[in-house]
């Protein structure tokens, strides 16, 4: 379950970046998780369960925002949504195409509460 060590790195992040604003707790953190990211949602929320325990973070919520798989065709130059098992340009149908994104895992946004 490479899930738990994705977020215990993930969570050093966050960690440091609260402290960087002199942060009283994390309420929430989302990340955007690609269908081609290798990532399993539901096990990188259980894993999230256990590293945040006795953290700054113990009662953030974390949301997971799926992100689109998008190609870019080599032949006609169209970006196009894609599914994940049919990467094929939606213009022309060409399989010579690049993947420009769906495979990420990325942090977007941290809520932080910060003294006033």
């Amino acid at each position: 379950m490479h899930e738990l060590s994705l977020c215990d790195d993930l969570l050093g992040q966050v960690i440091a970046i609260a402290a960087d604003n002199k942060a009283q707790a994390v309420a929430s953190i989302t990340v955007q998780c690609g269908p081609l990211s290798g990532v399993e949602p539901l096990l990188l929320d259980s894993a999230f369960a256990m590293v945040k325990v006795g953290t700054i973070a113990e009662q953030a919520e974390l949301i997971i925002q799926s992100a689109p798989v998008i190609v870019q065709c080599q032949r006609c130059g169209e970006q196009s949504e894609a599914s994940a098992n049919h990467l094929i340009c939606t213009a022309c149908n060409s399989p010579d195409t690049l993947l420009i994104s769906g495979n990420q895992l990325i942090l977007a946004s941290i809520g932080l509460d910060c003294a006033v």
